[in-house]
């Protein structure tokens, strides 16, 4: 038996094995059996192939198809990120079920890296890029991806020409605040966040939830995302006379930081303080003492529509549509909320 250079059965291979033509064990591994190959035709070039472990080129036949049934997936910081196996797990099911692998590079938020990564992409000819973020900013893409079928997760084009799947972190700052409105809480604050969009947008939501409500605004405390933001912050609001009975959190971390403040100060949770987190961070919002009560972000979504996106963009031939799709943010009800003591 012949095999090419790699060692790997080829197709003539299995033509003289099948007693075929060349072209006959083309049409076969290419869609083309149908109505030029019979039946007994195929199944002789089938048991050929077995016999040697013929397997098609995917790659040569792909770029003969001008496509290579690859997707790439560019990160900044997601790999270091605890979400990240959701939108990665997201993104590659959509990509595997409709026959698509992904290729995944992190850049580590380093530009000279990313267009490196997107370049090494179009090298291997990838049929699209998802270009994915940690947290949700404007994202201004590297020029090599001008051209390219691009669909963006949890972040936002800077230029607006990029479709984009995000959070719908307005709605869910009000789910948030909704949660202990409903519990009967009126002295609510927030605490955590930083100078980006997510933090803006759920205190708009915020705000959205209160004035519905007709109730005054409470103290936010724009800290940072880490327990130790939220520690801070709480025995700072929980030293107060008129001290918040309900706080929302900007994410689970800053919620742990608020549960560590409220235990040294001897409060009960959720008999005398009521708790919200943001995130529905894995391994810590089910673990804490008590659960907390917190809104999800639709890691896996976000990812299982970018891929779809893409891959509807690139089976018409179209580019993405330029749109933002805001996905929900769900409450995840567990202990930390009670009506105020």
């Amino acid at each position: 038996m012949r095999t090419n250079e790699s060692g790997r059965p080829t197709s003539k291979d299995v033509a003289r094995l099948a007693g075929v033509s060349h072209t006959a064990v083309s049409f076969m591994f290419n869609g083309r059996a149908e109505g030029n190959l019979s039946a007994a035709t195929q199944e002789r070039i089938r048991s050929a192939a077995a016999e040697l472990g013929y397997r098609p080129d995917a790659v040569a036949r792909g770029l003969r198809r001008r496509r290579t049934a690859m997707l790439g997936l560019v990160t900044d910081r997601i790999a270091s990120s605890p979400f990240a196996g959701e939108l990665l797990t997201g993104a590659m099911e959509t990509a595997w079920e409709a026959g698509h692998l992904v290729l995944t590079v992190d850049s580590g938020g380093d530009p000279e890296k990313e267009a490196a990564a997107v370049d090494g992409l179009l090298d291997r000819r990838v049929d699209g890029i998802i270009y994915a973020a940690m947290s949700p900013y404007l994202a201004s893409l590297p020029p090599g991806l001008n051209g390219t079928p691009v669909v963006l997760a949890n972040c936002l084009s800077a230029d607006g020409h990029h479709a984009a799947v995000v959070p719908d972190d307005r709605a869910g700052g009000a789910v948030a605040t909704r949660a202990l409105l409903a519990a009967g809480h009126r002295r609510i604050a927030v605490v955590g966040g930083i100078d980006d969009i997510a933090t803006g947008e759920r205190l708009a939501g915020h705000r959205d939830a209160l004035a519905a409500a007709g109730v005054a605004e409470g103290p936010v405390l724009h800290c940072g995302g880490e327990i130790s933001h939220g520690h801070a912050a709480a025995l700072e609001l929980l030293a107060r006379d008129d001290r918040p009975t309900g706080i929302i959190c900007y994410n689970d971390r800053v919620a742990t930081g608020v549960l560590h403040a409220a235990a040294r100060l001897a409060l009960d949770v959720p008999g005398d303080l009521s708790i919200v987190g943001y995130d529905d961070q894995r391994f810590l919002a089910e673990h804490t003492a008590p659960p907390l009560t917190t809104v999800a972000l639709p890691h896996h979504a976000m990812g299982e529509t970018a891929a779809r996106l893409l891959l509807d963009a690139i089976g018409s031939g179209a580019a993405p549509k330029p749109e933002v799709l805001r996905l929900p943010c769900p409450l995840v009800e567990r202990g930390s909320v009670a009506r105020p003591g």
